[in-house]
């Protein structure tokens, strides 16, 4: 991410709001990644096709709860490879390898390809074995179409092409609502193959800038496949924090108390999924503050950090690049709060207006209150994590991230035993849990850090 963030940063040296305007702007729209974008495109999507008909259809809520078990079972089915990934590419561009990135692209997204196929066919073969063809046919195809973006995805902010980056969202999401909107009159078949051209559109749009980012003569390496590519932390980490993420929904849907049966075998827990994801749109201010300071700030004073040590430079040299580190970490973590809060405090006053303006019930308000100050923490608790990352700490990222899945589930289950009045104190007190351990481990990892340097170094 810090690729992109250093070429936001230099519309910050133009010394104009204009020039600041634009920085965050990109920043927050880039920094909250493809799922947060897609959320915001589905959900318009489906309000704009209920428009002037009255009750919304019943294929739309369809199509809706299609597409979140879609993103959901996606995130978490690559969710091992994409931090490994993510890192055995940072590692070839550090070593100015750049030649090795395609080629291993291009293996990751055949292996993403075969498995994500396999996997979506054998499910709707089986449990989904009564729904319609087309539509088991175009949930195949947009499951494959997701695992295959989230990997390309990690290259997004590495091209340092804010501007195509956008034209790239904004081509693959317009395709969507404007083909989403021309053959609503086919039903959730006509939405959902909307969407999946919308998408594909935006896979090969985001590759073929990739490609011409990462040129090389090689067709395809399995190098990451190698013995010592693969590092199990971080494909743990990738697994339990997106499990972690989703496991509370999971949890609601499958629970024949909180949810209803949608088109077989999905399930949707309404009174829970409609203020959150509503929510999580709240992230967007959060994330630029993130990219913008925890990615470029104390990255760049990480790899000052590093050069340090590298070149033999003085221990108080050194120690001065690490108080600066942690003042960037402090700094950007602060912002984080203080632009979350306030984009938090303006919902918590909107709420009833924005909720009864989406047709939304009175009971999803106290949930959509509750869940903002949830989905405000966890951009912080994804700031503590990059830090960590940064630092190579990976056991306590894992720890944090096993800790977050594990907690998150049982306070879920026990809110769901008390009732309404307490959905979504599971998700938010997870959070709250792990973000606070996390910002104490952070403290003593900045403590310890020349330590534990020189000591790996030996």
């Amino acid at each position: 991410m810090a690729g992109i963030g250093f070429e936001l940063r230099r519309l910050l040296r133009q010394d104009s709001y204009l020039g600041l305007l634009r920085a965050y702007g990109y920043a927050a729209l880039i920094g909250s990644g493809p799922w947060v974008i897609s959320i915001l495109a589905v959900m318009t999507l489906g309000i704009l096709a209920a428009a002037g008909q009255g009750d919304s259809p019943v294929y739309i809520t369809d199509f809706l709860v299609s597409v979140t078990w879609l993103v959901a079972g996606s995130l978490i089915f690559t969710g091992p490879l994409q931090l490994t990934f993510t890192r055995f590419t940072a590692d070839r561009l550090y070593e100015g390898r750049n030649d090795e990135v395609l080629p291993s692209l291009k293996a990751v997204l055949t292996l993403t390809t075969v498995a994500a196929l396999l996997a979506a066919i054998t499910i709707a073969s089986t449990l989904a074995d009564t729904s319609p063809l087309a539509y088991r046919v175009l949930m195949v195809m947009g499951f494959v179409l997701l695992c295959n973006l989230w990997c390309v995805a990690v290259f997004v902010a590495g091209v340092k092409r804010y501007r195509q980056v956008l034209a790239a969202f904004a081509l693959g999401y317009a395709t969507t609502l404007g083909l989403g909107l021309c053959w609503q009159g086919l039903g959730i078949t006509g939405l959902l193959g909307a969407f999946v051209i919308g998408q594909t559109l935006l896979l090969f749009v985001l590759l073929a800038m990739v490609t011409r980012h990462y040129p090389s003569k090689r067709p395809w390496s399995l190098t990451l496949l190698m013995h010592g590519r693969w590092q199990p932390k971080l494909v743990a980490i990738g697994l339990f924090y997106n499990l972690g993420v989703w496991i509370d929904k999971l949890a609601f849907w499958f629970h024949p108390a909180t949810s209803v049966p949608m088109i077989p075998p999905l399930r949707a827990a309404p009174l829970y999924d409609l203020p959150l994801f509503l929510a999580y749109l709240s992230i967007v201010p959060g994330m630029a503050i993130f990219l913008m300071r925890i990615e470029t700030d104390f990255a760049l004073n990480c790899q000052r950090y590093d050069l340090a040590i590298r070149s033999g430079r003085s221990l108080e040299e050194i120690e001065s690049w690490r108080r600066a580190m942690v003042i960037s970490v402090r700094r950007g973590i602060y912002d984080i709060i203080k632009v979350q809060g306030v984009t938090v405090a303006a919902l918590l006053l909107a709420g009833p207006h924005l909720l009864e303006a989406l047709g939304f019930s009175d009971w999803n308000l106290p949930i959509f209150n509750l869940l903002l100050v949830a989905v405000a923490i966890q951009v912080l608790f994804l700031a503590i994590l990059n830090v960590l990352f940064y630092l190579d700490r990976l056991t306590p990222a894992l720890w944090l991230c096993v800790a977050f899945c594990a907690s998150n589930l049982g306070f879920t289950l026990i809110t769901q035993h008390l009732g309404p009045d307490y959905y979504g104190y599971g998700y938010a007190l997870s959070l709250l849990l792990v973000a606070v351990i996390g910002l104490l481990r952070l403290d003593r990892e900045f403590q310890r850090l020349t330590f534990h340097t020189f000591m790996r170094r030996r």
